[in-house]
């Protein structure tokens, strides 16, 4: 659960970084997130949630009951409703021009995107050159710190779903 908290400690993980491109989703949680993190994000709209159509504001465990099987957004996709969704091809493409923005700003510092679980789930998937869908195996708390970047000129994860109860150090392998 996001806490005002977990926004904060998490800017104590990031203390120390040189961050040369700061983003943010527009929406509300993310910004204050940011802001209470201590980073000026400027906003990207590319950052926001997945669109979950007609699952929007639903639990997984409501949706399952619901349909009868075991349903997963990044297997099963979403249901037109008031929006109408997108699928995991779609919002990896958003990720993809996210990454294409931001990957000039890696050669020379550090990069902060905050927004949301399975919208960061996707961009990491894209990011190691992966299907969208390896998001789905991914865990991602809220309030956590991960760290993408390169080793052997390789994209890579060098550190995962930190909380604050863990230090934040980058593997240099």
């Amino acid at each position: 659960m996001f806490t005002q908290e977990l926004a904060r400690l998490a800017g104590a993980l990031v203390t120390g970084y040189d961050f040369r491109l700061v983003l943010s989703s527009p929406l509300q949680r993310a910004r204050r997130t940011a802001e209470l993190a201590g980073l000026h994000a400027d906003v990207d709209p590319l950052l926001v949630e997945w669109d979950y159509g007609g699952f929007e504001g639903r639990t997984t465990k409501d949706i399952r009951a619901e349909l009868g099987y075991n349903w997963s957004a990044f297997t099963h996709g979403v249901i037109r409703g008031e929006t109408p969704g997108e699928t995991v091809e779609e919002v990896a493409a958003r990720a993809s021009r996210v990454l294409t923005r931001v990957l000039p700003a890696m050669v020379d510092g550090d990069v902060a995107l905050i927004a949301h679980g399975h919208y960061l789930r996707i961009l990491t998937a894209v990011f190691l050159r992966q299907a969208p869908r390896f998001g789905a195996a991914i865990t991602l708390d809220a309030g956590s710190v991960s760290v993408l970047g390169f080793t052997r000129e390789q994209p890579a994860i060098l550190a995962w779903n930190h909380g604050p109860q863990l230090p934040l150090v980058p593997s240099e392998s």
